[in-house]
């Protein structure tokens, strides 16, 4: 026996306190978007494979990604940020969250200016973000 509230057209369907004593209402749990970092903010890996590849419909470029096998066992795609890079094959790199939205399957991006990964030459603006230094005045 369900209790019906009728609120601005909608109806909610109340349970009953007899089954709410048979069975409890389900916790919401969280799911991670990035499970390679296993609850960490960053990970060490070794690129396996540097590549480009093409983002979804609308957009057109070639986007410089690396497949990076990571510390937790699991090899991602991690997106290369940044105008040029020098990853190579077995180059050591820092991988943190986020995804690339027009880009299928990667859900991971390198930081740029840590270990075997260079910051990007001649930035200015948002240095912070491509791990690049102050530049002397």
């Amino acid at each position: 026996m369900f209790i019906f509230y009728l609120f601005h057209n909608f109806f909610f369907i109340m349970p009953t306190i007899q089954q709410l004593v048979r069975s409890a209402r389900e916790k919401m749990t969280n799911k991670t978007k990035s499970p390679a970092l296993k609850s960490c903010p960053q990970r060490r890996g070794v690129c396996t494979r540097v590549y480009t590849t093409t983002p979804k419909k609308p957009n057109s470029a070639l986007r410089k990604v690396a497949r990076v096998r990571l510390t937790t066992g699991f090899e991602v795609t991690a997106y290369i940020p940044g105008i040029g890079h020098n990853l190579q094959e077995h180059s050591v790199v820092l991988v943190r969250g986020g995804r690339v939205k027009d880009l299928p399957g990667v859900r991971y991006h390198v930081v740029r200016g840590t270990l075997d990964t260079a910051g990007v030459k001649g930035r200015l603006k948002s240095r912070s973000k491509f791990g690049v230094k102050r530049p002397k005045s």
